[in-house]
């Protein structure tokens, strides 16, 4: 038996029960795909349902607003593709008349679609025949084959797809598709695979050589940068102020409080800390901490405090990104999750 054939045997017994494998509609399909991006199936299941419960067309999708795109993506992380996808539901409708498109050289032009996903729409809505290579292709053609070639360099990257598309199982390219995946996610795990049932084993370079934990080869990232924020709440006439953030930053149109960054930890017993805030808020500013948390990004950890001020004298119409809401518009407005996770605990 070959090495697709075994992966579809496998597949056919050992598959989830997954809904977007009920359907070869690309719209559903799309939603699924993105939805997945850096996201475990556990955790971007209920995303999955809620955003097909609220957008079942993609008409529906292209109507929405921003902001509830965005609420209804609250926690998932990475907004931009929450954003990329209400432009993408947009251009559908004006482009391909609501029609969703099926075709690789199609989907590829969209915004938030690219090489892995458009090739993942195309070959499990019309059967296109285009290999699609994720994290979990990438480790099991990589410790199958051998293949030492960190797969996040432009070398290893050329090569893996390569060998996808060799090895892509033309008469059935989408189920071999979603089979080499789920063999990812499921048998040929990152850390700790079951080898001894594994049906590849007899012919696994990797299981071979001792070789299972060191493949795939991963170039190392550049270090995450930290960064400081200080939040600084305040509250008048039971509403709280509150920022959307802007473009060119983490959170582009997410929903905070006013902050400072700073360039280390501080606190308020510090001289230049409580001066900056003074000449902000006014001299006769009172601070007091409330808490203090850390989030980390992809590229960016942040250590966050939050400061609930009083006695305060501040223009804020001169700053069109603030606003008073009361605390029920504060939850209607989509917001980071460590700023959510704070309102929940604070508010």
């Amino acid at each position: 038996m070959t090495f697709p054939e075994e992966l579809i045997k496998w597949y056919l017994f050992n598959k989830r029960d997954l809904p977007w494998r009920h359907t070869k509609d690309p719209y559903v399909i799309w939603l699924s795909e993105i939805i997945l991006q850096q996201t475990r199936v556990e955790q971007g299941l209920p995303y999955f349902n809620k955003f097909l419960e609220n957008f079942p067309t993609v008409k529906a999708f292209a109507e929405a607003n921003e902001a509830k795109v965005l609420k209804l993506w609250q926690g998932l992380g990475y907004y931009s593709r929450g954003r990329n996808m209400h432009a993408t539901a947009q251009v559908v409708m004006e482009k391909y008349d609501g029609k969703f498109p099926v075709l690789h050289d199609e989907l590829i032009t969209l915004k938030g679609i690219g090489e892995y996903t458009a090739a993942a729409i195309s070959s499990f809505s019309s059967g296109e025949a285009r290999a699609v290579v994720d994290g979990n292709v990438f480790r099991v053609l990589s410790r199958f084959f051998g293949i030492s070639t960190p797969i996040n360099s432009p070398q290893g990257k050329k090569a893996f797809y390569n060998l996808a598309n060799e090895m892509l199982y033309t008469n059935d390219p989408s189920t071999y598709n979603q089979a080499i995946m789920e063999f990812g996610a499921l048998q040929c795990k990152p850390k700790s695979p079951n080898c001894g049932i594994c049906p590849l084993n007899l012919g696994c370079y990797a299981l071979k050589n001792n070789l299972v934990q060191v493949l795939p080869i991963k170039l190392k990232k550049a270090p995450q940068k930290h960064r400081f924020l200080n939040y600084f709440i305040l509250i008048h006439n039971n509403n709280v102020l509150i920022r959307e953030r802007q473009v060119g930053d983490i959170w582009q149109h997410l929903f905070d409080f006013p902050s400072i960054e700073t360039s280390d930890a501080t606190s308020l017993d510090d001289n230049d800390f409580m001066l900056q805030i003074k000449s902000t808020f006014g001299n006769d500013v009172d601070a007091q901490f409330i808490t203090h948390k850390r989030h980390v990004l992809t590229h960016q950890i942040l250590h966050i405090q939050f400061f609930e001020l009083k006695n305060y004298i501040f223009n804020f119409s001169k700053q069109k990104e603030l606003y008073w809401v009361s605390l029920a518009g504060l939850n209607e407005r989509p917001q980071p999750k460590v700023i959510h996770d704070f309102v929940s605990e604070y508010f």
